[in-house]
């Protein structure tokens, strides 16, 4: 080995030391076995230097690696290095310790399992005796007398609020846990290394050990618990081998045999809290349900795992989404509806649960997946459960997250349309429920509350148009309460902000910030539990809605409605109320209204048709041209698309025409959108 590279192989940069590993392995590859005999010599020299720097110690172990997975390597050098390995398991650095374990996995692929025989208790000790947090060390002494130091000058400062005595004393849950996570990854590497011949070492107390990880407090190790399972599960059966009677099976496969009790953990694990664990808990569903050999073998462990899979295709956080839609195409095999269908009760019963989690990127994800139920699974199916279905849908539309109460609207207006029957004695319910969100503050909420009514109106008919027209009716018209200035927030500190941040008067409230648990900033812990604040996206915030906003909303519906042939007669006839809405501009958010307007006539062009909309075409130019004109970016788009697609619908000539006819100043304005007349 050269001197270069083996001084970048224990540099102080990160960069510099893949870099080495990278040259090391092409070396490797092209050295004669003389040569192979002089670096194994040169590897070991450098594993027993005597060095206070970790980077020298991590380059050895690192060197050793390279050449054991080349399998250039001889069985006395394997031997040779196996005690450094064993050693770096307890070193001071992490990732010295992480390097070892791997180290030791490669030794198991060259050596087979009679590595892992001679290192078994040393693992299994390791992980059993750091279960428990050592919190008393020397680095923890030091940080406890930092922390009290901060807390002191917080204390003294003039500027600060008030401290708790306790703060000193606060200890993270993913701190003191020593050498656990470490260990747990060395238990993989092995695995990974040994492959079907751990199957030998899989027992039940290997198993408690394993799944007591996988409910620790610490989500890391949690984490690392689901990945070691990965590995675990992928070496119960032999590549290639087709065992298709059962008690063969479970007397050949450890994994099979104690299959059930792998279900339930995962079952927790696709269920957790904190995105990364459910990653993990993800990839190992994904590896168990694909290492059993048949799909009869998989079937007693569906009503477990089917709802939880299911559910986490519509999960919040985007890697858990991914894999888990591709793990259901993967063992679903494109009939995803039938397996549903088939575990229709467990599916049901583990969506309501999801409704009531802490988290509220679950609840949100279950109201999602329930919609899907009601839209896209046999009626015959869900029938029985659409009561249950609706009732929990109602409590979520009450949740004090909004993505959740959105949710819940678009799968209300899904059962409505699907089972107009079931429905229909829930409707005095649903129906202030439904206008609610048709004036929430967030635009989206109002976009979904416009479709589900549009279902509503869908499965009921006539019946149900005096409900939702008037609603739309009352909207327009009250736009004259509309405020000139609109208050941003409401119960705000009125006081100056500090930092330039308005506060909140319940900020200041010592009762909502005592003994709380804490959670990571943005992170899908849950911090948005029914009742429960905390956290940077405070997605509990709603201030009262105000008459502009469901004005919006009703643009937003008689759009929708408009693509109804039956109630188009009704949209034509409040078109003047929706035009003397767009002149009414004595409130700071018209622009904002008139965005949407403008985003949703081309929609009531097509839905209403050329000839009814035409008739109607004036009342809108001056608004939209006005938009045209606005200082707002966003408005000013929408208007620039609609003047096009509008002359794209009725034609450029007739817009032309009819733009001309209104008022000639606009021309110019109109054809800088859509260019000038053709020769």
């Amino acid at each position: 080995m050269s001197a270069e590279i083996q001084e970048q192989l224990c540099s102080n940069a990160k960069l510099e030391r893949d870099k080495a590993y990278t040259e090391l392995q092409k070396l490797i590859t092209n050295l004669e076995p003389e040569g192979i005999v002089n670096l194994q010599s040169d590897i070991l020299k450098l594993l027993c230097q005597v060095s206070d720097k970790w980077e020298t110690r991590h380059g050895g172990l690192s060197g050793a690696k390279a050449l054991l997975e080349s399998e250039k390597s001889d069985d006395d050098f394997a031997m040779a290095v196996l005690d450094y390995a064993l050693e770096s398991l307890d070193d001071t650095e992490f990732r010295v310790r992480i390097v070892a374990g791997e180290m030791l996995g490669a030794l198991c692929t060259k050596l087979g399992p009679q590595i892992y025989s001679r290192t078994r208790s040393k693992i299994l000790d390791g992980i059993q005796s750091n279960l428990e947090r050592q919190p008393v060390t020397e680095s923890g002494q030091e940080e406890q007398e930092d922390m009290s130091k901060l807390v002191e000058k917080l204390s003294s400062s003039p500027d600060s609020r008030i401290v708790s005595a306790d703060a000193a004393q606060i200890f993270h849950d993913t701190a003191g846990w020593k050498n656990l996570e470490t260990y747990m990854k060395c238990l993989q590497s092995v695995i990974t290394g040994c492959g079907y011949a751990f199957n030998e070492f899989v027992d039940q107390d290997l198993l408690d050990l394993i799944f007591s990880a996988l409910t620790h407090t610490n989500r890391f190790v949690r984490e690392t618990g689901f990945y070691v399972c990965s590995s675990l599960v992928s070496c119960g059966a032999k590549a290639g081998s087709e065992l298709d009677c059962e008690a063969k099976l479970t007397e050949e496969n450890a994994i099979y045999r104690h299959g059930h009790q792998f279900t339930q953990h995962l079952g927790q694990g696709l269920s957790d809290n904190w995105s990364q664990v459910r990653l993990a808990g993800s990839v190992a569903t994904r590896q168990f349900l694909v290492s059993l050999p048949t799909e009869e073998a998989r079937q007693k462990f569906y009503p477990t795992l089917i709802p939880r899979m299911c559910l986490n295709r519509y999960y919040v956080a985007e890697g858990v989404r991914i894999y888990s839609q591709e793990t259901w195409r993967q063992v679903t095999q494109g009939h995803g509806k039938e397996y549903v269908e088939k575990y229709i009760d467990n599916v049901v019963e583990y969506y309501v649960q999801a409704t009531d989690s802490d988290n509220h990127a679950v609840r949100e994800a279950a109201c999602a997946c329930i919609a899907e139920l009601g839209s896209k699974i046999d009626k015959s199916a869900v029938s029985p459960h659409v009561t249950k279905l609706l009732e929990t849908l109602l409590i979520c539309f009450n949740d004090d997250s909004w993505p959740v109460r959105d949710a819940a609207c678009v799968a209300c207006g899904n059962f409505v349309l699907c089972f107009p029957e079931e429905s229909k004695d829930k409707l005095p319910a649903l129906y202030p429920l439904f206008f609610n969100n048709l004036q929430d503050n967030i635009p989206s909420v109002r976009q979904g509350a416009a479709l589900a009514l549009v279902n509503v109106v869908k499965a009921y008919g006539e019946s149900s148009y005096e409900t939702v027209l008037g609603k739309v009716n009352e909207g327009f018209e009250g736009l004259e309460n509309q405020p000139a200035t609109s208050e941003k927030y409401t119960s705000l500190d009125t006081a100056p902000a500090t930092y330039s941040v308005a506060k909140q008067l319940r900020d200041n409230d010592m009762e909502l910030h005592t003994d709380k648990q804490m959670y990571s900033c943005g992170s899908l812990a849950p911090k948005m539990g029914r009742g429960r604040g905390g956290g940077c996206m405070d997605h509990k915030f709603r201030k009262p809605s105000e008459p502009w906003e469901l004005a919006d909303g009703c643009v937003t519906l008689l759009a929708e409605l408009s693509l109804i042939a039956a109630v188009a007669p009704e949209v034509t006839k409040l078109m003047p109320l929706l035009g003397k809405a767009c002149n009414k501009r004595h409130y700071t958010h018209h622009i904002n209204f008139l965005e949407t307007v403008c985003k949703q006539l081309p929609n009531l062009a097509k839905g209403l048709g050329k000839r009814q909309f035409k008739t109607h075409l004036e009342l809108f130019l001056e608004p939209i041209f006005y938009s045209l004109e606005s200082d707002n970016a966003l408005t000013s788009a929408a208007a620039r698309q609609c003047l096009t697609e509008l002359s794209h619908f009725l034609g450029d000539g007739i817009m032309r025409g009819r733009v001309e006819q209104f008022d000639p100043k606009y021309i110019n304005l109109l054809e800088s959108c859509i260019g000038p007349p053709r020769p």
